[in-house]
C-alpha cells in the first residue's frame, strides 16, 4: 500500500497567506503554514489556542468541497498511472500498488514515476510512505519529508515506537494514557481478548491496528464517462432553440445511465458561445435526476445566461456531465411532505441558476460567543461543515439569540442617566427604555487590534434592541423579535 500525503494541502487557496502565519481550521486546526508551526501552533490544537499563540496569524475556515475540487487532478494523474486508488481525504491517497510493482519494475521505479508526474500540479511535493496496510503506510509518509519516501518491511514492528495519539479516537487515546499506554507497542502486546471486553468494538479495531492488521483501501470505482455532448454548426440564439436542445441532451444522458442501471445527483452543465467564452454550473440534488428534472435545470441555466449575455454571439457546445452516480434513491421520513420538499428545492434551484450558485445560502446554527457567530453559511445544494452547537462558550450572550443580525454595526443614540439607558433615538423619534439588562464585557481579540466593548438588552415599545457601547458611543448590533 502507497501512501500518498500532502500535509499543506488545505493550504492550496487564493486567500492563504505566504509572509505571515496562517492557519486553515474548523474547530481544531488542520494545516499551518512555516511561519504558524515557528510560532507554536501543531495540526490539531484548538482554533481558539491557536489564535492566541499567534495574534498577528490568519486563521481561515476549511472548505472541504474547494479543497477536493482543486484535488481531483492529482486524484487523475495517479489514477492514469495505477488504476486503484482510495481517496481518504483532500491531500490524502491510498494507492494499493502489488499488481503494479511487476508492471513498472518494482516499488523505487513506480514512486519515482508518481513523484514525477505529481511535479506538474505544482507546489510542495507530497510525503510517501509504503506499507502493508494503510495505517502503516500514513504514519510512514509522517516521519519524512516533502518528495521522500519510507518504505515498511514489518508492520507491527514499524508500529511498536508510535505514539497511541495516532489512534483517531480521541476518548480511547485519553484512556490509553491514563493507563499507562502511551505507544502502540504497549496497545498491542496487551491480550486481545481483555481489551475487547473492557473497550468494545473501537478497542477491538485499536488492537488490530496496532498489531499491524490493516484494513485493505476502499477503492473508488472507475469513472465511466457518460457525458453528453452537442454541438451545433449554427449558434443558437433564441430561447425556443436553446430550450429543445437542453431536453435533448438531458434524454440522451438519462438513456446513458438507464443503460448502467443508475442516476446522478450532481450535474455539471458546460456551455460555449461563439465567441469560445465557456460557462460551467453545478447543480445537486438530494434525489436522483429524473429526466424532466434535468431538462429544467439545464433550461433554467440557459436561459438565465442568453437572457443575461453571457452566451454572446450563441451557443455552439452544450455539455452534460454527470457525477455522484448512484443505484440508489433517498431513505424518506414516514411524516415527511415529499411534494412539499421537492417544489421547494425546484424553486431554490431557479433562482440559483438566475443570481448564481454563491447567491443562494443556507444556514446551521454553531457555537459561538457574539450572536453573527451562531450561524453558519454554506452554498446551498453542498452538505454544511459538521459543527457542534451546543459546545460551551463562556462570555456568551445568554438565550435568546437576536431574531435579526445587521451586516455593519448602526450608530445608535442612547440617552445616560447616571449610567443607565433612560430614551433611545429611533430615526426621529426619542423612545423611553422600558427594561434593560447588562453589561455583559465581552474583551476583544486584542491581537488582532480588536477592542473591548460593553453589551445592553435594552426594550422599548417599539422593541427589543441589543446593543454595544465602545469609548461612549453606542451602536445597534442586534433586534428581537
Amino acid at each position: 500500500m502507497l501512501c500518498i500525503w500532502w500535509e499543506d494541502w488545505p493550504l492550496r487557496r487564493p486567500d492563504a497567506s505566504l509572509d505571515r502565519p496562517c492557519v486553515v481550521a474548523t474547530r481544531e486546526v488542520v494545516a499551518a503554514n512555516q511561519l504558524a508551526k515557528e510560532a507554536g501552533i501543531v495540526i490539531g490544537m484548538q482554533r481558539r489556542a491557536a489564535e492566541a499563540m499567534c495574534p498577528g496569524g490568519l486563521v481561515l475556515d476549511q472548505d472541504v468541497g474547494a479543497e477536493l475540487a482543486r484535488f481531483e487532478p492529482a486524484v487523475q494523474i495517479v489514477e492514469s498511472l495505477v488504476p486503484k486508488v482510495e481517496v481518504a481525504a483532500s491531500g490524502l491517497l491510498y494507492v494499493e500498488i502489488s499488481g503494479a510493482l511487476q508492471y513498472y519494475g518494482g516499488e523505487e521505479n513506480l514512486v519515482e514515476l508518481i513523484g514525477k508526474e505529481l511535479d506538474i500540479i505544482g507546489g510542495s511535493l507530497p510525503r510517501l510512505g509504503v506499507a502493508n496496510g494503510p495505517f502503516a503506510a500514513r504514519r510512514a509518509a509522517a516521519v519524512v519529508g516533502p518528495g521522500e519516501v519510507y518504505a515498511v518491511l514489518d508492520d507491527a514492528r514499524f508500529l511498536a515506537d508510535v505514539d497511541v495519539e495516532a489512534l483517531s479516537n480521541r476518548d480511547l487515546v485519553a484512556t490509553f494514557r491514563w493507563l499507562g499506554i502511551t505507544t502502540l507497542g504497549a496497545l498491542s502486546a496487551l491480550p486481545r481478548p481483555t481489551v475487547v471486553s473492557r473497550f468494545g468494538d473501537v478497542g477491538l479495531e485499536a488492537h488490530r491496528l496496532a498489531s499491524g492488521e490493516d484494513r485493505t483501501a476502499r477503492i473508488r470505482p472507475l469513472p465511466v464517462d457518460v457525458s453528453v455532448e452537442d454541438r451545433y454548426e449554427e449558434p443558437i440564439e433564441l430561447l425556443e432553440r436553446a430550450g429543445f436542445a437542453a431536453r435533448s441532451a438531458a434524454s440522451k444522458l438519462v438513456v446513458a445511465l438507464r443503460e448502467q442501471g443508475s442516476a446522478t445527483h450532481r450535474l455539471e452543465v458546460e456551455a460555449e458561445a461563439a465567441d469560445g467564452t465557456v460557462r460551467t454550473r453545478v447543480w445537486r440534488s438530494a434525489d436522483p435526476f429524473t429526466e424532466e428534472m434535468l431538462a429544467e435545470r439545464v433550461w433554467w441555466q440557459m436561459r438565465a445566461w442568453i437572457e443575461n449575455g453571457g452566451v454572446a454571439g450563441g451557443l455552439v457546445r452544450l455539455r452534460l456531465s454527470p457525477a455522484d452516480i448512484s443505484g440508489e434513491g433517498r431513505q424518506l421520513g414516514f411524516l415527511e411532505d415529499t411534494v412539499a420538499t421537492i417544489e421547494a428545492e425546484r424553486a431554490l434551484a431557479r433562482v440559483q441558476a438566475i443570481v448564481g450558485h454563491d447567491r443562494v445560502l443556507g444556514a446551521r446554527p454553531r457555537g459561538g460567543r457574539d450572536p453573527g457567530e451562531r450561524v453558519s453559511w454554506h452554498r446551498w445544494g453542498e452538505p454544511p461543515e459538521s459543527e457542534e452547537p451546543q459546545a460551551p462558550w463562556p462570555g456568551a450572550l445568554p438565550s435568546p439569540s437576536p431574531a435579526l443580525i445587521p451586516p455593519d454595526r448602526q450608530h445608535l443614540e442612547i440617552e445616560w442617566d447616571g449610567g443607565q439607558p433612560v430614551r433611545v433615538r429611533l430615526r426621529s423619534r426619542w423612545e423611553p427604555v422600558l427594561n434593560w439588562a447588562g453589561p455583559w464585557r465581552r474583551s476583544g481579540r486584542w491581537w488582532t487590534g480588536q477592542e473591548t466593548v460593553d453589551r445592553y438588552q435594552l426594550v422599548t415599545s417599539a422593541g427589543a434592541l441589543l446593543c454595544e457601547v465602545q469609548e461612549g458611543r453606542a451602536y445597534l448590533v442586534g433586534v428581537y423579535d
